[in-house]
């Protein structure tokens, strides 16, 4: 455990620990040099082993740092110190979004829209970034004293172009807003974040969230098999346009869901709109195709007739009967001969007009008409028609219009006979997998089999460094959507690998012509601790981590440590102040005594200047009373 009071590179001193998770601490610490608070993520002790934490502490760092959003907390620095790996993020001083709703419930729909729609922003970036959250809950999203969200904890996130992290019966995330596909054990895409982004509202509204169970199994058989709880019969309130932006974010299939966070987010922002007031209730397309009307079984009295129609057919279009043996008349009398013949000639008249009758009448072609078209069309010709039809699918005949009748169109039939309609459920759709990953000539046989022409295959070749040439990088529609097999496209985008860049020796470079080179390299750059360089301009790159030489591809990042130039000596600095200050103090010592012995010498020609005065003075008299003296003589 980190100590309070330690530092962390020699520039982050530990305030205090603000929480844990579970795989690193998080502590309160401040930025000696630049003069600010800062939160450290210091991967915890049981993981230092652990090459999967390791890895995705990393990926942390990674995915942060290319999200650059008012609303995604922001990742300072990055290093590693007595073997333990450690962050350098944002510190938002607040509390969660979990918190806070248990704190402020009920929120107006207002404040609920700008609360999404801040999140929604942010998600939306990384996507478009090809990065997906994969654990996006409430607990991940803080809220700053004035309200602004910051989305927090990459630590599972994935890039849509990774599938190493994705197993069977391996659910990363937490259980009450993992998406049903998650739970199946399927890969995650976009949809699987819009999903969790669904219930995070339908949380925020209600003030819980839907599932609830005694085990996380038990939580995420609810996810895809469970309906939504209706917001509307616990919150009257709420208009249903905005209780179907929840509705379509947390369908079973992610085909029916947002395409984007951004789709997501201009649904939700007309949702108060007057003029969704009355907006019905959303329902999903793969349920409205899916319903069918209900066949009756074939009654063993139709399976007669239809395989009496069809020997018939086969046969001829008329009955054909049989001819009366000949008849030889007997012998008769003259008397009765005339009377055996009129007979005769009679019952060859009533064979003759049975022989020769039509059998039926022709079934009129009804393909391509509605069914009450068809319907009407029979009855006109006198036919009786069965109210139960049949259903298949047809690549010609459209939805909902009759592809064929039995007995067929063309054929004879009687009029007592009930003709059975078959309408077509429109072209066959084919669920798609998950090609992502795969080679491209498994997935374009598999889709091949499936009943795909070429045609209906597109490709695009692009560059990535995380897989080999000839994989699968991503593929639209995303798994477990339905296209029709007659006009459907898949599109498959494949790698090409990426270019090998070697990095230059950058030490000696500024800052600025180093940022210029990884720019046009295609690489990015992360900037260490500034250290002291006598031989190293300030602001100029002492080193590189990879160094010089390294074999990098687009995407990759560096890591740069300027210069500070050279260190100052502080015993050198010490010894030459209080020189300084003798030599004033000297200077100043010389004026005051040259001042001195100025006075001195003033004072001094004064004193002899009176002395002589008064010499002068007693001379006189001396002399003034030495003539008296001679003179009194």
């Amino acid at each position: 455990m980190v100590e309070i009071g330690n530092k962390i590179n020699g520039r982050y001193r530990i305030i205090r620990s603000i929480g844990s998770g579970g795989m690193a601490n998080v502590y309160l610490a401040y930025d000696l040099i630049l003069d600010r608070e800062v939160a450290v993520k210091v991967l915890r002790f049981d993981f230092l082993d652990d090459e999967t934490a390791i890895r995705r502490f990393r990926r942390e760092a990674l995915a942060a740092s290319e999200l650059v959003h008012p609303n995604i907390v922001g990742i300072y620095d990055v290093g590693e110190e007595d073997n333990r790996q450690y962050l350098i993020m944002e510190y938002v001083k607040g509390t969660d979004l979990k918190k806070y709703i248990k704190e402020n419930h009920p929120l107006s729909k207002e404040r609920v829209i700008a609360i999404m729609q801040q999140v929604l922003s942010a998600i939306g970036l990384a996507h478009e970034h090809r990065i997906i959250h994969r654990d996006l809950k409430p607990q991940n999203i803080l809220m700053d004293e004035a309200g602004n969200v910051k989305i927090a904890d990459f630590g599972i996130a994935i890039a849509l172009s990774e599938t190493s992290l994705t197993q069977t019966n391996t659910l990363l995330g937490s259980v009450h807003y993992l998406s049903p596909e998650q739970a199946r054990g399927s890969m995650a895409t976009r949809q699987s974040d819009i999903y969790a982004l669904g219930i995070i509202l339908y949380e925020l509204l209600v003030g819980k969230v839907p599932f609830e169970g005694e085990s996380a199994v038990s939580i995420a058989l609810k996810h895809f098999q469970s309906d939504m709880p209706s917001v509307r019969e616990q919150l009257p309130d709420v208009p249903q346009s905005l209780e179907n932006v929840i509705l379509k974010a947390t369908t079973k299939e992610p085909s029916d869901r947002y395409v984007s966070a951004d789709e997501m987010a201009k649904d939700l922002m007309t949702c108060l709109l007057p003029e969704r007031a009355n907006e019905p209730i959303f329902k999903p397309k793969s349920i409205m195709e899916d319903e069918t009307k209900r066949i009756q079984p074939i009654s063993d009295a139709q399976v007669t007739k239809a395989n009496q129609t069809n020997q018939l057919d086969k046969e001829s279009d008329e009955i054909t009967v049989e001819k009366p043996p000949k008849i030889e008349p007997k012998k008769k009398k003259r008397r009765g001969g005339k009377i055996g013949l009129l007979l005769m000639l009679g019952v060859l008249a009533v064979l003759a007009g049975v022989w020769l009758a039509p059998s039926g009448t022709t079934i009129p072609d009804v393909s391509g008409q509605t069914i009450d078209e068809a319907i009407t069309l029979l009855e006109d010709k006198g036919f009786k028609v069965s109210d139960d039809y049949e259903e298949a699918f047809s690549e010609t005949v459209k939805a909902d219009r009759v592809i064929s009748t039995s007995p067929r169109i063309g054929t004879r039939a009687f009029k007592s006979e009930k003709i059975i309609l078959t309408v077509s459920k429109g072209s066959e759709k084919i669920e798609i997998g998950n090609y992502i990953g795969s080679r491209l000539t498994d997935a374009k046989k598999e889709l091949l089999d499936l009943g795909f022409t070429d045609d209906q295959i597109k490709i695009d070749e692009v560059e990535d460094p995380d897989y080999e040439p000839g994989v699968i990088v991503s593929q639209s529609p995303a798994e477990g959507s339905k296209i029709s097999l007659a006009d459907g496209q898949v599109e498959l985008k494949v790698s090409v690998g990426t270019e090998t860049i070697i990095l230059e020796n950058l030490t000696g470079y500024t800052l600025t012509e180093a940022i210029n080179y990884l720019n046009g390299q295609g690489l990015g750059f992360t900037q260490a601790t500034s250290e002291f360089s006598n031989s190293i301009p300030e602001n100029s790159v002492i080193s590189t981590s990879p160094g010089a030489g390294a074999s990098l591809v687009k995407g990759n990042s560096v890591m740069i440590v300027l210069s500070k130039g050279p260190e100052p000596v502080e015993t050198v600095e010490s010894s030459e102040e209080p020189e300084v200050e003798s030599t004033e103090e000297s200077s100043a010592d010389s004026e005051s005594s040259e001042e001195s012995t100025e006075e001195s010498t003033e004072d001094s020609s004064k004193e002899t200047s009176s002395e002589t005065s008064t010499s002068s003075e007693v001379a006189k008299e001396e002399l003034s009373s030495e003539k008296t003296e001679d003179s009194s003589q």
